[in-house]
């Protein structure tokens, strides 16, 4: 049980840096090819080394997504980029694809398989051949419960690895195999370019009255009949654990760094918890809703029918803006570079990294230039706050969103 692992996203560089800073085990990252995510930035062959120095400097693991199914020319690519990727040093390949898992044993021998959520994994028959053929460790798909995962566990080899999503956005398809993004728009879900359709409002045409749409409706209501609900476990830690999963991941490389942070600190402080058989506090869970998300549930870990999709729109909750990160501290003064829009007016919230958020209001700040000014509006602009002590660099500073109460806030709970 001490070796629950947590895994965060990194879409970027700024990204792997906050989820190492806030407490993560290991990151999942993708390179400029073979990885499920397009619109990220993503990783060259020399920032990837960039990335797995910063991460082993933190004591985190790199794992590096490579799963697609790549068309024949990709695949002819593939050595090479492996041979790239081991040299860079990263830990694991995270595969979907068979030919890929080959290559990887063939031309990075040393470096450790996992089996994508994209391979469908919801059986120990599946997981024992899987491990038979060198995967260390398997992505269970995302509609398998607990109770199944307690069965996978008690049938495959104890050195053998289960992952699971915790925490994220969920897709309406089969563990992502969906078809709808490449029919409409001729963006391929399965290649890393979704455009999300399952987010869109439908209407329902008769076959002889053409022209004229029928919207889907619940009670007077528009319904967005595939809008998925987003995942959220953090407060069933310790069930996770007991069920054998070994790595608690969250979903997001194409979310903001002030997510990846926030999640990732909150999910940290949840798993310490759980493993000295606590409850986590109320600010840990408190976390999870000052990003942006979609109205949350349990997924399939319980009962499916709380997995349901969410009728109303395919909008997001939220209820803090980030608004600054915290550079440094000097003569009394926390030296900050700003984000988003804030004033003196705002009571504002320091997160820092691993900590506890603590809540402030400033009385003056002040610009590159000395002037004392009341309101930053500039974007990136470095500014200096007087305060009586010091935070971590890269914490994040934040204000309560102004749409809080509009669009829900704690009711979404």
């Amino acid at each position: 049980m001490n070796n629950i692992e947590l895994l965060s996203p990194a879409g970027d560089y700024e990204c792997l840096e906050a989820a190492v800073d806030y407490g993560c085990d290991a990151v999942y990252l993708g390179g400029q090819s073979f990885g499920m995510r397009a619109n990220p930035k993503n990783f060259s062959a020399e920032e990837l080394r960039k990335a797995v120095e910063y991460a082993h400097k933190g004591g985190a693991r790199v794992y590096l997504t490579c799963n697609t199914v790549p068309t024949n020319d990709e695949a002819e690519a593939f050595p090479r980029f492996i041979a790239e990727a081991k040299e860079a040093g990263i830990d694991a390949v995270i595969a979907a694809d068979i030919g890929v898992m080959a290559m990887t044993k063939k031309y990075a021998p040393d470096v450790d398989i996992h089996m994508s959520t994209q391979v469908g994994i919801m059986n120990y028959a599946a997981a024992n051949e899987l491990y038979r053929l060198g995967a260390k460790r398997i992505v269970l798909a995302r509609e398998v419960p607990l109770t199944e995962i307690k069965r996978i566990r008690q049938n495959i080899p104890e050195d053998m690895e289960i992952e699971a999503f915790v925490h994220g956005a969920m897709c309406v398809s089969f563990s992502g195999r969906c078809l709808l993004s490449k029919y409409l728009v001729d963006r391929d879900a399965n290649r890393g370019a979704c455009a999300q359709p399952c987010r869109w409002k439908y209407y329902i045409t008769e076959e002889k009255r053409i022209g004229q749409d029928f919207e889907i409706t619940e009670d007077n209501r528009g319904t967005y009949i595939l809008n998925a609900k987003d995942l959220c476990m953090i407060e069933h830690i310790e069930d996770l654990i007991e069920a054998g999963v070994t790595s608690l991941k969250i979903e997001g490389r194409a979310k903001s760094s002030y997510y990846v942070a926030t999640v990732t600190n909150a999910y940290r402080k949840a798993i310490d918890c759980a493993l000295k058989k606590e409850q986590p506090p109320k600010w840990v869970i408190d976390e999870v809703y000052k990003v942006s998300h979609r109205k949350y549930c349990t997924g399939f870990f319980y009962n499916h029918d709380d997995a349901d999709q969410f009728y109303e729109d395919s909008g997001y909750f939220r209820e803090y803006d980030f608004v600054g990160v915290i550079n440094g501290y000097e003569d009394g003064r926390l030296d900050i570079t700003q984000r988003n829009y804030f004033t003196l007016d705002d009571e504002l919230e320091i997160l820092p990294p691993k900590g506890e958020p603590v809540s402030f209001k400033p009385s003056k700040m002040y610009n590159l230039k000395g002037e004392s000014v009341r309101i930053a509006n500039h974007a990136t602009e470095q500014l200096f706050i007087p305060y009586t002590e010091a935070f971590p660099k890269n914490s994040i500073i934040r204000k309560p969103s102004p749409d809080r109460e509009k669009r829900g806030g704690k009711e979404v709970r």
